[in-house]
């Protein structure tokens, strides 16, 4: 213990934000009153746990525990604090990469453990800075692991803990009892908002993942592309493929010249393996080919008309050329909207179907005419004014052009919706 305490640190991320009263909003309040020159601000702050995972001082906590940071904090367990600055940020598994400022010292560090070997019921201890009281261990058992029903991101493949997380925790360290790092703790399972015996961390073969990508130098974590679309499997569609039971993957389609195609991979085969690691559902499969480094490639058990097959699926990452980012200037219901031609590299990202054509917001300004008017992120445009738009240049255009009324098509969580606005 005395060699893993010094490694977790507490996280403390602040924010400014206008302290906005609700009377400046009314127009006949601002012309009699007019408007005062500075709103008062007030600093948010919030506590989190964090781990050190390398010597020249890089620290993984959680996205949601720095997340809308304007500043942020790292105190270490001698009570010494420095500056940190966000390297890299995955909202996609919850990781955030933090590294200490202005250092020449050595830090020290967690070595990782391979998450993979972990057993139900081995010992594990859970470190963190629990409701800001200080560094606090507290132990427990492995309840269970591989856990694809908890909905916290899109990774959903966890380890169940015992130990008691509460708030503050997260971000902070689970250890097995070499002293390696098994997990980053993410979540509680609560109805008081204190521990109830049912956590949840992020294993440590994920967050080994998200932190290459910071040691590249990467802005975004590069993970491996399957090129096609998996599905759970039913009782019944178990049933109709003469299965014993309802595991596996099963494909659902695949796309054109990706490397599930080129490796021979079809629709209504059924994953059941990769890399000898068995496969239950489409959750463990993303999981696992997404722990897998890119370069290689990954054998991949399939059943195909009850005849077992291995393929061999290169690992690689999505194309992205074509994206051609912009923000919307123009006077028109997407000023200040961030928008993305979707390849499959920004299909991977949002999880969207692999073959969704289009353009998508990929962010708003928080007080942009588009958020105003409802849009929100991952909202697909496919029509203005019964224009098509299949490329942010196509929505530049529909949107540099004066109109009284807006007509749009888009796509949001899979359902298309008519909007019309005044212009």
């Amino acid at each position: 213990m005395q060699k893993v305490q010094p490694a977790v640190v507490n996280v403390y991320a602040a924010k400014v934000v206008q302290n906005r009263n609700p009377l400046l909003d009314d127009p006949i309040f601002r012309r009699f009153f007019g408007v005062p020159g500075q709103q008062p601000e007030q600093v948010q702050r919030s506590l989190g746990s964090g781990v050190i995972v390398d010597t020249s001082g890089l620290v993984v906590t959680n996205v949601h525990v720095i997340e809308g940071a304007d500043q942020v904090k790292v105190s270490l367990s001698d009570k010494r604090e420095f500056e940190a600055e966000i390297v890299l940020k995955d909202s996609r598994t919850d990781l955030a990469v933090l590294r200490l400022k202005d250092l020449k010292e050595k830090f020290p560090a967690l070595e990782f453990t391979n998450s993979d070997e972990l057993l139900v019921g081995d010992v594990v201890l859970a470190i963190g800075n629990p409701f800001g009281v200080g560094q606090t261990v507290t132990h427990g058992i492995i309840s269970a692991l591989a856990r694809t029903q908890v909905g916290i991101t899109d990774y959903q493949f966890f380890i169940q803990t015992d130990a008691a997380i509460n708030p503050g925790n997260s971000g902070g360290a689970l250890v097995d009892m070499n002293g390696r790092l098994a997990g980053i703790n993410t979540a509680i399972y609560s109805r008081s908002g204190g521990s109830q015996g049912i956590g949840f961390a992020i294993p440590a073969n994920m967050v080994r993942v998200v932190v290459a990508s910071a040691k590249s130098g990467g802005k975004a974590v590069k993970r491996p592309w399957l090129g096609a679309k998996l599905q759970a499997v039913t009782p019944e569609i178990a049933e109709s493929l003469g299965l014993r039971s309802p595991t596996g993957a099963l494909v659902a389609s695949v796309v054109s010249n990706g490397p599930a195609a080129k490796a021979g991979l079809k629709s209504s085969d059924l994953i059941t393996g990769i890399d000898g690691q068995t496969v239950d559902d489409p959750n463990a499969f993303d999981y696992r080919f997404a722990t897998r480094l890119l370069g290689g490639s990954a054998q991949i058990d399939v059943q195909r008309g009850g005849k077992p097959l291995k393929l061999t699926v290169a690992l690689e990452t999505a194309p992205d050329t074509g994206r051609n980012e912009l923000v919307v200037t123009a006077r028109s219901p997407f000023q200040g909207a961030k928008v993305s031609t979707i390849t499959p590299a920004v299909a991977d990202e949002l999880r969207l179907d692999a073959d969704t054509e289009g353009v998508v917001i990929t962010d708003l300004g928080g007080d942009s005419t588009a958020a105003n008017v409802g849009f929100q992120k991952g909202d697909i445009i496919l029509a203005v004014n019964n224009q098509k738009i299949s490329k942010t240049g196509d929505l530049e255009k529909a949107a540099g052009e004066r109109q009284r009324i807006w007509r749009i098509t888009l796509v949001r969580g899979g359902q298309q919706i008519n909007v019309t606005l005044g212009g």
